[in-house]
Order: structure tokens, then C-alpha cells, then sequence
């Protein structure tokens, strides 16, 4: 599913709320954009919908403020004894409570591709779920977050799953099937957090720092492309802070992703991005194409995306705590389509909700996000969404002329 042409014409969305997406312009420079899918299965190529669309700077925007909801996020017992919760995978301390790991498991001279390849394959499983009634209908890729059984991966890959109480599992490197259910998930920000009670003996990955990624840097991406289990692929980090977007007409999330060239494709979805350390800088989620491709699915041409690990750390724990993840929102809606590239233009604020209370107003323009630069809506999106709930954010804003600076503090919704 490709991104369709649209008229640029004014639009306005809620800031936040994934359920209020109008119609997507295009990206206009070449490569059209795609949705990276879980694998196109003979008997279910194309049909795995909810995946990721890269979004140019200068694209709609759905900014945050509006009602938002997990759907499908279950409640479960927590692992330890003094949970409340009823339904495993859930843990009262979050992170802190589970056995993950930072440290590099690789020095820099040991960093070459194979040595990365034998460090992270025992940890990557390929995720198979049930989609429209189809045992494995959906298939992806995930990683071990901890030595308690819960597995990292896509919302898209594990959503129809999720809300039918459809079957999923777990595969890893030696073939070995593990049944799992869902923690909880966050179709925001693309990330679901799976619970096998009987793959605690997988290893975990290392979890690393996308922040301390440079532009060229090598990266390795491992997962389940087209089915295909334990693929490595090799390439640079080719930008960061790179705006994408995940969605159907029903839901949408945005994240500043890291861009590689890592050849990703269909079946990557949810699989670890890695330096040369062997550790996770991200989870693959993305793809732009050119279009055509395997199966009725535009494949790799080169541009990925995968959502920042900081970002899985703090939704994994929000779902391992809780059983669902909060956004940051705002109470506000931008204007979208059609915009120059000045900045992100308000089109109305809900009483009672932050932006009012900071003192936003209809017609404002921010133009900046605590001094960084904002082009346009989604600019203004992915920057709010990379913070947390309860920051206060400077909004910088022009009215009627004049240059003026808002302090906003950060409210938020389940989603």
C-alpha cells in the first residue's frame, strides 16, 4: 500500500489522536512511500496492513492532543509476587525489574559484520501471527529484551493478532516454536511487547544509545525478511531524527527514526538495528520504495527507517509497568497540507488543555520546539512525541508579527 495523491488543500488534525487521520499528500521527491509489511506469505501477500510510510519534512501532520486509545492492550498478571495485575508479562517495577542488558558485547576492533551476526542472531526470532482467521498470516521479526521471556516488536506485526485473540509465536534461530501473548502495545509509537513464559532461556540483546549514532557509521539489520528467518544485512546510519509515519486511515504515529541503507524489507518488521558494538539502536520499521516488487510488495531501494531505541525503552517499560504506553499531547490542532515550510500553524486549541492554559492561540505559528527549528506540522509532531508526558517544552511562536515564547507543559493519552 503506497501513499495516494491528495489535494493539497488546508486540513487540521488533533494533535496526538491516532484515530483522526484525513488524507495523506504525498511525498513529492522521488521514492513514492510504503508501508513495511509482515511477510508476503503466498496465500496472504499485500494483506498485512498498519505498516510504516516515510513522510517527507513538508508533509500532513497530526499533532498531539486528541482522544487516543490502545486497542487491544490486555491486562495481565504481573511477573512478580507483589503484582495486582492479572495476566503475564506484566512486572510492578518496569525495567528495573527485569534482567536486560547494556553493556557492548563486542570491543571496536572485534567490530566487523560476522562477529555482530553471531552475537545478535541467538537473540532475533521471527514472530508469526495470526491474521484475518489465517494461522501465521502475519509474519515479522522481534528481538529478546530480557531474560524473562518478553520479546520486542511492531504493533502492525501483531495488531489484528492482538484484537482478535488470534495465536502468535515465536521462532528462534534454531527453529524452536514459543507460544506468546501480548503485553501490551502502542500503536503511536509502533511497538508491541510480547511474554513467552517458555523462552527465558533466549538471550537477550544489548540495548544501546541511538543518540550516540554518527551519520556513516556502520549498522547491521537482522531479521525475517519475506519469510526468509536469520538474515543479516549491512549498511550505514544514512540520517537521523528523520521524520516517519505508521498508520492506516485509523491510526497513525510519527517518530524522528534513524535512517539507514541496510537493505530492509517486508518480514524486517520489528528485527533490531545494531552497531558495531552489538547493540540495539533500533527497531525496523520502515521503508520508502519506489514501487513493484515481490509479491505485490514494493521492496528495499536502500532508504529504511527504525524507531530509536530510547523510545523503546521508555514505551517497553511504560507496558511491562502497566500493560499499556502514553504519548505527550497538547490539546491543540495544526493546520496541514500546503504548507512552505515556516513552520506548524494552529488551528484551534481545547479549552482547558495545555496549549490554552500556556496561552496558544488559533493562527499561531510555531516555528520553533525548545530552539530547535519546525517546518511544518509533522516537524512539530515528531518533536513533541520525542519528549515525555509532564516536560515543559518553549514553544516559539509568530503573532500577528511578532516572535513570542510559550512554556507548554506536556499532558498525555494512552496510546
Amino acid at each position: 500500500m503506497t501513499d495516494q495523491p491528495n489535494d493539497p488543500a488546508e486540513q487540521t488534525m488533533p494533535l496526538g489522536s491516532p484515530g483522526a487521520i484525513g488524507p495523506r499528500p504525498t511525498w513529492t521527491p522521488p521514492p513514492s512511500t510504503t508501508p513495511l509489511p509482515a511477510e508476503p506469505a503466498p496465500a496472504g501477500a499485500g494483506r498485512r496492513g498498519g505498516g510504516w510510510r516515510w513522510t517527507g519534512a513538508a508533509l500532513m501532520a497530526l499533532i498531539l492532543g486528541g482522544a487516543g486509545g490502545i486497542g487491544g492492550a490486555a491486562v495481565y498478571d504481573r511477573l512478580d509476587d507483589e503484582g495486582d495485575a492479572d495476566s503475564p508479562g506484566q512486572v510492578a517495577g518496569g525495567l528495573d525489574q527485569v534482567d536486560t542488558v547494556s553493556l557492548p558485547p563486542l570491543e571496536a576492533d572485534d567490530g566487523t559484520v560476522a562477529n555482530v551476526a553471531a552475537e545478535l542472531l541467538p537473540s532475533t526470532v521471527q514472530i508469526s501471527a495470526e491474521y484475518e482467521g489465517e494461522e501465521g498470516g502475519a509474519t515479522g521479526s522481534g528481538f529478546v529484551l530480557d531474560a524473562q521471556g518478553h520479546i520486542i516488536t511492531n504493533n502492525h506485526v501483531v495488531e489484528q493478532a492482538a484484537e482478535d485473540d488470534g495465536a502468535i509465536e515465536i521462532v528462534d534461530q534454531d527453529g524452536n516454536r514459543y507460544d506468546a501473548t501480548v503485553v501490551g502495545r502502542s500503536p503511536v509509537y509502533d511497538i508491541a511487547v510480547l511474554y513467552s513464559e517458555d523462552a527465558t532461556e533466549l538471550r537477550p540483546a544489548s540495548l544501546g544509545a541511538s543518540k550516540a549514532l554518527r551519520i556513516g557509521e556502520g549498522v547491521v539489520a537482522i531479521g525475517s525478511p519475506l519469510g526468509l528467518s536469520s538474515t543479516v544485512t549491512a549498511g550505514i546510519v544514512s540520517a537521523v531524527d528523520r521524520p516517519v509515519t505508521t498508520g492506516d486511515a485509523d491510526a497513525s504515529s510519527y517518530i524522528n527514526a534513524v535512517q539507514t541503507d541496510a537493505a530492509i524489507n517486508p518480514g524486517n518488521s520489528g528485527g533490531p538495528l545494531v552497531n558495531l558494538l552489538g547493540q540495539v539502536v533500533g527497531v525496523n520499521s520502515a521503508i520508502a520504495t519506489a514501487g513493484g516488487g515481490i509479491g505485490g510488495e514494493a521492496g528495499n531501494i536502500g532508504v529504511g527507517f527504525a524507531i530509536p531505541i530510547e523510545q523503546v525503552r521508555v514505551t517497553a517499560d511504560q507496558i511491562l509497568e502497566t500493560g499499556e504506553a502514553r504519548y505527550p499531547v497538547i490539546g491543540a490542532k495544526v493546520q496541514t497540507g500546503g504548507s512552505d515550510g515556516d513552520g506548524a500553524l494552529i488551528d484551534s486549541v481545547v479549552d482547558g488543555q495545555p496549549a490554552e492554559e500556556a496561552g496558544l492561540e488559533e493562527g499561531d505559528l510555531v516555528v520553533e520546539l525548545e530552539g530547535e527549528r519546525v517546518t511544518d506540522g509533522i516537524a512539530l509532531i515528531v518533536a513533541i512525541r520525542s519528549h515525555q508526558p509532564g516536560e515543559t517544552l518553549a514553544f516559539t511562536v509568530e503573532r500577528d508579527g511578532d516572535e513570542r515564547v510559550f512554556d507548554v507543559t506536556l499532558d498525555s493519552e494512552v496510546g
